[in-house]
């Protein structure tokens, strides 16, 4: 028997063929949503603890600084007080004109010595504001960035709820060969979501009426009639070097056929039809034995 020897068709199956496949495709939408909001939820937790180490460590460099800048003024300071001292003592021992020199010299000591106090006061106290400042700001972003996850975790959350009540409502189709199909998109958003499953190779195909045979993957189709008020088509499919007619068949519809080097079966699903044009797709196998 040829591998392309359909089965006849089932009766009882035209409104599941329509309303199912939109359930299963709103089903992998809300998949691909959690996921997408998973992935950024992850994202927005390395952003939060690459801020917390950055800023770790910009405070850490900033006390290194305001305590290696104390040390230093105190050092400045002890000596003042000792060349202070000094100068005291010799003013002490001085009289006449060396004694009136060395007191004005511990004036302009003491006069320095004051200076350098307040100036070091000014410098720790601008340092300490700039730690301040930026422990504000990075509290502030930490506040940002936790809202965004509450609001991440909750969409995440609701998108869950959705695709179980979804998934309760769902059931299979069969398609026109008798054998049991895989999911089925009825547009663009539906099929990027089967893509991003993997389970099957898709091939998108928008292809007019034509003399010769037009290749899709790795057969050949030929469109022969067209009727768009009752959303029909009939085609003629080449693969194995053998040629099919598939006669009549809807939108949304799994046309299936078996090619040699594949045991579960082809399909192609049309989901649009226009005067002499079909736009659809055809799935296949992942797994397939060679030539």
């Amino acid at each position: 028997m040829s591998s392309f020897e359909t089965a006849p068709a089932q009766e009882g199956s035209g409104g599941s063929r329509v309303v199912i496949p939109l359930l299963f495709g709103a089903v992998i939408a809300l998949v691909a949503a959690t996921v997408v909001l998973f992935v950024q939820l992850d994202g927005v937790r390395t952003d939060v603890a690459k801020l917390r180490e950055s800023m770790q460590v910009e405070i850490a460099n900033l006390k290194e600084a305001t305590k290696l800048t104390s040390a230093a003024s105190r050092r400045h300071l002890d000596e003042l007080r000792e060349e202070l001292e000094a100068a005291r003592r010799q003013a002490a021992m001085a009289v006449g004109q060396a004694r009136t020199e060395a007191l004005a010299k511990a004036e302009q000591l003491a006069r320095q010595l004051a200076e350098e106090q307040r100036r070091q006061h000014q410098q720790v106290a601008s340092e300490l504001s700039e730690v301040r400042q930026a422990a504000t700001a990075a509290s502030a972003r930490l506040g940002e960035v936790s809202n965004e996850v509450s609001a991440v975790k909750s969409e995440v959350a609701s998108t869950k709820s959705e695709l179980e009540k979804t998934i309760a409502e769902l059931k299979r189709v069969t398609g026109d060969m008798g054998v049991m199909s895989g999911l089925i998109a009825t547009n663009a958003k539906e099929l990027a979501a089967l893509k991003a499953l993997g389970d099957r190779n898709y091939f998108e195909f928008d292809l007019k009426k034509t003399k010769a045979p037009q290749r899709v993957g790795d057969i050949s189709i030929l469109l022969k009639r067209t009727d768009p008020k009752r959303n029909r088509y009939t085609i003629d499919i080449i693969a194995d070097d053998k040629r099919v007619e598939k006669k009549d068949r809807g939108v949304n519809e799994p046309v299936q056929f078996y090619v040699s080097r594949a045991r579960q079966p082809y399909e192609i699903v049309v989901n649009e039809v226009r005067r002499d044009q079909i736009i659809g797709y055809l799935a296949t196998p992942k797994v397939q034995a060679s030539r």
